[in-house]
Parts: C-alpha cells; sequence; structure tokens
C-alpha cells in the first residue's frame, strides 16, 4: 500500500502526509523548549534553542544523504577541471546550498518571534508562493518551462495571499505588529531572498533535464545539504569566536558563544527535536521539484501543506503548553487557505492527464480522458 509510483498524486499526497506531520512537531517543539521555566518548561533563550534546532537538523539530513551517497548525481555533462571531474549541476547547486543555510535560521527565527506557529507559516509561506508564481513567469519566458501555469492555480495563490494578508495586516492592539518590527521585517526580508534563488534553481534543474536523464532529486539534495552544512559551520565558527577575535560584546553573540560553550541543561534534548526539522527538509525539497508539476503548483502544495500544520502545532501548543489560541484572523486564513487547495485539486487532476498523455507518468487507462 505504500508503494506509489513516482510523479503520481498518491506519491504526492504520502510526501504531504509526512511534510505534515513534522512541521508539527517542530512547530509545537519550538514553543515548549522556549516555555517558562516557571510552567516546567526548559526556558531556553531564542538563540541557544536556534543553535541546538540547526544542529540536530543539520545533522540528520546530512546524514542521511551522505550514508545512502546520494551525491552521486545523474547528470546531464561531466565537467573537467585540469584533473578534477565533476557533474556540471554543481555549479548551481552549491550557490542553492548556500541559500538553504540562510533559510534554515531564518525559519526558526520566525518561529521565536511573539507570535503564534500558524501566523509566522502564514507569513513565510505565502512570501514563497509569491516567488514560485514568478518563477514560473521568468522560465516560460526563457523558455526553459514547456508546461503553462493554469488558472485553477494562479487562482490558488490568489487565495493564499489572502490568508497571508490577513494575518500580516489584521492587527488588534494587544498583537505584534510586524509590518513596524525591524527585526522582524530583516529576518522575512533574507528568508524570501533566499528562498527566490533556491526556487529558481530548483526548478532551472527541473525543468533542465536532458532526455534519458533521470529526474534525481535525491542528488540535488545531498549537494545542496553539504554544501549548507559547510556554509552554517562556517559562518558559526566565526560567531563563535567573535568575542575572542573582535572583541565582541553583541549581546545575541555572547549567548551564542555561551550556548556551545556552556550548553543549556537540555541542550540534547534541543537538538534531538531538531531532527524533526531535518526531517522536514527532505520532504519540503521532494516536493517542491516533484515530478511533471509547474514552481506554482508545487510550491503551493508545499507552502499550504506547512500552513494547515501551523494551525494544528498553534492547537496543541495551546492545549498542552500554554500557548496561545488562534485569532479569528487566524481562522479566516485557514478558511482562505482550503479555498486554495481546493483550486489546486483541479489543477492537479488536469496535470495528471496531460502528463499521462504525454506519457510522463503512468495512469489507469480509465483515468485518461481526452
Amino acid at each position: 500500500m505504500w508503494r506509489t509510483a513516482e510523479g503520481s498524486t498518491a506519491r504526492l499526497i504520502q510526501l504531504c502526509v509526512a511534510y505534515f506531520v513534522f512541521y508539527v512537531i517542530t512547530g509545537v517543539t519550538v514553543k515548549y523548549f522556549m516555555g517558562s521555566p516557571a510552567f516546567g518548561y526548559p526556558g531556553m533563550k531564542e538563540i541557544e534553542y536556534l543553535v541546538y534546532n540547526t544542529l540536530g537538523g543539520t545533522f540528520i539530513a546530512l546524514s542521511v544523504a551522505v550514508v545512502l551517497r546520494w551525491y552521486r548525481i545523474k547528470s546531464n555533462k561531466i565537467i573537467s577541471w585540469g584533473a578534477l571531474r565533476f557533474p556540471s549541476e554543481v555549479l548551481y547547486i552549491i550557490p542553492s546550498g548556500v541559500c538553504t543555510a540562510v533559510v534554515i535560521p531564518t525559519t526558526t527565527l520566525m518561529y521565536m518571534l511573539p507570535i503564534s506557529v500558524m501566523v509566522a507559516m502564514v507569513i513565510m509561506r505565502a512570501s514563497v508562493i509569491i516567488i514560485s508564481r514568478v518563477v514560473d513567469a521568468v522560465q516560460i519566458r526563457q523558455g526553459i518551462l514547456k508546461k503553462k501555469v493554469y488558472a485553477e492555480e494562479n487562482l490558488g495563490v490568489v487565495f493564499a495571499l489572502l490568508a497571508a494578508a490577513t494575518n500580516m495586516f489584521w492587527v488588534g492592539p494587544d498583537d505584534f505588529d510586524f509590518v513596524h518590527s525591524p527585526a522582524a521585517v530583516i529576518i522575512l526580508t533574507s528568508y524570501i531572498i533566499a528562498y527566490a534563488i533556491r526556487i529558481y534553481i530548483m526548478n532551472y534543474y527541473k525543468n533542465t533535464r536532458a532526455k534519458g536523464v533521470k529526474l534525481d532529486n535525491n542528488g540535488f539534495f545531498a549537494i545542496e545539504q553539504i554544501t549548507a552544512t559547510a556554509a552554517m559551520l562556517a559562518v558559526g565558527f566565526i560567531l563563535y569566536s567573535a568575542p575572542a577575535w573582535f572583541g565582541s560584546a553583541n549581546a545575541q553573540i555572547l549567548l551564542f558563544h555561551q550556548s556551545l560553550a556552556m550548553p543549556h541543561a537540555d541542550w540534547a534534548w534541543g537538538v534531538i527535536a531538531g531532527f524533526a526539522f531535518g526531517m522536514v527538509a527532505f520532504f519540503s525539497v521532494f516536493i517542491f521539484m516533484f515530478k511533471g508539476r509547474t514552481a506554482t503548483f508545487a510550491g503551493l502544495v508545499n507552502r499550504l501543506t506547512s500552513l494547515v500544520a501551523g494551525t494544528a502545532a498553534t492547537l496543541v501548543s495551546y492545549f498542552l503548553f500554554q500557548g496561545r489560541f488562534p485569532k479569528m484572523q487566524d481562522w479566516v486564513s485557514l478558511v482562505f487557505i482550503f479555498v486554495a487547495v481546493a483550486f489546486l485539486s483541479h489543477a492537479e487532476k488536469k496535470r495528471t492527464v496531460e502528463l499521462a498523455q504525454a506519457k510522463e507518468i503512468d495512469m489507469p487507462p480509465s483515468s485518461v480522458r481526452s
């Protein structure tokens, strides 16, 4: 019952279910580890949890990619630089990995803002949905993407943006004013720029496979993760050494140094909790690069899945850890999300028929109608 065909709707649903489960765990653990010690929670500071969560997530993602040797990517072309030979795709997957090194910590930082998990997810996900649609427009104009974006996909984008706008601009007197917070804007801007470059590269890779060359998403993921790990370790080493090298007295840098030099009592559990975030990375990439779909569709499926997970995480946090109960605007956003999902389901039916007729995926003959 678990075996599904590559590029099929069933395979897509499996990825979404796994993505949902691990994202709920990720969202809940953030609020748990940062909960007040007065209520029996670890009471980690933001930077402490960021360090431990990132270590755990990076460890699990990198370990799987290296142990299973996913880095042996199936390539369009092998390049030779003297005695060095490597896949041509490495030249642009490495920049994607650097962008991933930005996305990973900024995602966790967004959850640390004084807003619910649900609101954080809505804002980040809507940003990526816009990026995905722009990437399709650019690659269609460049002749890289041969498929058209269905009207249903565009309508899904509209309702996804309505969901984001509801949470960003429907601000009550006691709510966190995201738009007027410099820290929040800087974090989100860094996240958006990094993701824009990354999504373009992922879709460039997906849409430029030579005839007979397998869409090797595992290989892309492995090279990207190796690069991201190297970049984060380099930056982490500089930040850790900054107090000694530069005499830095910045409170956040000092806390970063302390989180490693004098770890929190529950640091190991923080690292283990990061494993869920590492698992999210697998399913996120595989949905973004799902065979035969546009960036618009794949981006919507990826982001809307995590938005629904945000609702679940917020509710779990409320009932178990005294978190914030979703506000009216959160529920209105969720309605918009479900409308977007309805449009996507129509788009998926049309796309699977199109792909089956083009013999890009296998479908039962009775499912294919002209």
